[in-house]
């Protein structure tokens, strides 16, 4: 279970902030941090399937801990993702299988940026984590 201690700077920036406006503002400067997907890995292999807005991501390490980096043309979703990968990325493909995605989204109330559509597409992004972290050699 995640709690206040084991959050990173992003995610921590978002859960201090104070009202809608600067919590979208957090979000939308955590978009800047995002680990960029070079365009040329912007692939229908690396295309995460069912989300709203475009999403790709990928595993770009083939160490024992994961570095996935990420792009959706939306900065909603961006900072969504770079909030997301900065606390899962460098972990093992076993924490990452035992993280639990659904607290930590539900910590720092990810839902309320996010339309039943986008929510929907976030699943599928956390389950294209989860299987390119189990993939892990």
């Amino acid at each position: 279970m995640t709690h206040s201690g084991e959050l990173k700077p992003l995610a921590l920036t978002l859960l201090d902030a104070q009202g809608w406006d600067n919590k979208m503002r957090a979000l939308v400067m955590a978009s800047k941090h995002l680990p960029m997907l070079e365009q040329g890995q912007r692939t229908e292999t690396n295309q995460v399937k069912g989300c709203d807005s475009d999403v790709w991501l990928d595993r770009v390490s083939d160490d024992t801990t994961g570095c996935f980096m990420a792009y959706s043309p939306s900065k909603v979703i961006r900072g969504v993702l770079a909030i997301i990968l900065e606390q899962t990325n460098n972990l093992s493909p076993e924490a990452v299988a035992t993280f639990d995605f659904d607290a930590f989204g539900d910590e720092l109330s990810l839902s309320r940026f996010l339309s039943q559509s986008r929510g929907n597409g976030l699943r599928q992004v956390i389950d294209r984590i989860k299987t390119l972290a189990s993939t892990q050699t």
